[in-house]
């Protein structure tokens, strides 16, 4: 059974900084892409960055410039660095994998809250 684990959330002003993560808990699996999700009150959940395994990411265009994800494969860890966090970045963030072994499917974490103050 393949486990998602996310830290890093929190409440900080506009203008900081925040660093998301979520290691992958688990035994004999192999994850293809991962990404981070948000879901702020009232709203749909939309990606907001992706990254293969082969490290090729996309991002929403709303954070471009501002938030960066990353992955170590060997730590088995996906991260996203926010930077110059504004108060529509509120969310609760998601972090999720596409699972190919031992089975093809999709993991999701139980979600951190992050809350950006005018």
């Amino acid at each position: 059974q393949v486990q998602l684990v996310e830290s890093g959330g929190g409440l900080v002003q506009a203008g900081g900084s925040l660093r998301l993560s979520c290691l992958v808990l688990g035994r004999g699996f192999v994850v293809d892409a991962m990404g981070w999700y948000r879901q702020a009150p009232g709203k749909q959940r939309e990606l907001v960055a992706g990254i293969n395994r082969g490290g090729i990411t996309n991002y929403v265009d709303s954070v471009k410039g501002r938030f960066t994800i990353s992955r170590d494969n060997a730590k088995n860890t996906v991260y996203l660095q926010m930077n110059s966090l504004k108060p529509e970045d509120t969310a609760d963030y998601y972090c999720h994998a596409r699972v190919l072994i031992p089975s093809m499917i999709d993991v999701w974490g139980q979600g951190t809250q992050v809350t950006v103050s005018p």
